[in-house]
């Protein structure tokens, strides 16, 4: 079974941040500059929480804040769940499905390395089960 870290090296581990005090405006420009959906929240270099588009959809659109005037802190989720780059898929596909979360970050040596989606997490998936099939069909056919 694949662990973290082989995901990591195919999907790449950029790892982009923000700030407690930052607006949110800027949190959302940066995810959509990068094509992420969430961020790490960090405060000096403690992580502090996560911020994701649901953040954004559910605590200024629907509240009718502004994303000018909004600090980060006001939206991200306080309680950030990791797992280290020797961890199993499984066992992050179990967390983030127990904890119902779509990005889990990567911590090794208290640092970020990277984070998964749960898509991240499908595709290696059937990546692994495709190179499998493949195997299974060359040693039937000889």
């Amino acid at each position: 079974m694949a662990t973290m870290k082989t995901v990591l090296e195919s999907k790449g581990n950029d790892v982009w941040s923000i700030g407690p005090d930052d607006v949110v405006f800027d949190a959302i420009r940066l995810m959509a500059e990068k094509g992420v959906g969430a961020l790490p929240v960090i405060d000096g270099d403690k992580l502090a929480g996560i911020v994701s588009e649901r953040d954004y959809a559910r605590k200024v659109i629907l509240q009718g804040r502004s994303s000018k005037d909004t600090p980060v802190r006001d939206i991200m989720t306080a309680q950030v769940y990791c797992v280290g780059p020797d961890h199993s898929i499984d066992v992050a596909m179990a967390l983030m499905t127990e904890k119902r979360i779509r990005h889990l970050p990567i911590r090794d040596a208290g640092r970020i390395i990277g984070i998964v989606s749960i898509g991240d997490l499908v595709k290696s998936i059937l990546a692994e089960k495709e190179f499998v099939i493949k195997q299974l069909e060359s040693y039937i056919a000889g």
